[in-house]
């Protein structure tokens, strides 16, 4: 008789899930994912009203959840709400920001923002939750919600480029110093995701065709199709995996 391998499996029971930007769109659906495997899901974010919402209605579905208002750019606030809670086996690191607009156009304060939210508290957040894992101590996983333009260039989105980009390599090394400890780093690289915040982007057609031209499958990302990619990264399914990105971006980066 022939003994078949096991599958690994996508549940994470026991395990604890910390997502930022939880409030709305890609970081709500990103929670409620890790909800339905299983994990215990913390919500955070500066939006007190959405992160309860949202965490009610993992309650409601069955899920296990609760929330935090955040501001992860306040780095010590960052310290002190890690450093308060036990440790987390996940870490989502959602939060982000964008200002689009020609290179020639981009100001300091442009400049300060997106650099600050998507490379500074992205760092950091990592950080603070590594140095819980380790002392805990506990094999977890980091998951950086990236982008397509973390590996290729586009019009009018330098700064967003040099941010995902950064994060990127970031993440390669993070990957590197934790290995040893038995945590990894991944990144997630959505295409276009059509959400409350992206919607209004798509009312100029010209923009939206430009778009739909450069996906292959030939439609707009949803929350959904991120969803299974979480869940596949914060689980045994991918222990193997760690200072890589899932680029989830219908073939725009194929071309």
């Amino acid at each position: 008789m022939i003994t078949l391998p096991q599958s690994p499996g996508f549940r994470i029971e026991g395990q604890r899930a910390v997502v930022t930007g939880a409030g709305r769109g890609i970081g709500l659906a990103l929670a409620a994912a890790l909800a339905q495997a299983g994990a215990a899901v913390t919500l955070v974010a500066r939006s007190a009203d959405e992160v309860a919402a949202g965490a009610d209605a993992i309650r409601a579905a069955g899920g296990v959840a609760d929330h935090m208002v955040l501001d992860v750019s306040d780095l010590a606030a960052v310290a002190d709400f890690f450093s308060a809670r036990p440790a987390f086996h996940i870490l989502v690191n959602n939060a982000g920001t964008n200002r689009p607009k020609p290179m020639t156009e981009v100001s300091e304060d442009d400049f300060d923002a997106v650099m600050g939210l998507n490379v500074k508290s992205v760092f950091f957040v990592a950080q603070a939750c590594v140095r819980r894992m380790i002392a805990a101590p506990i094999k977890g996983s980091l998951i950086h919600i990236g982008s397509q333009m973390g590996h290729v260039g586009g019009r009018d989105r330098s700064l967003y480029c040099a941010s995902k980009w950064a994060m990127e390599g970031m993440s390669k090394a993070m990957a590197l110093d934790l290995a040893a400890h038995g945590i990894r780093s991944n990144t997630i690289a959505p295409t276009f995701i059509e959400t409350p915040l992206t919607r209004p982007y798509f009312e100029d057609a010209a923009f939206k065709a430009s778009v739909l031209a450069k996906i292959k499958l030939g439609r707009l990302g949803t929350v959904e199709d991120l969803m299974g990619a979480v869940v596949f990264l914060a689980s045994n399914a991918s222990a193997l995996m760690t200072g890589t990105s899932l680029v989830i971006d219908g073939g725009w980066t194929a071309d």
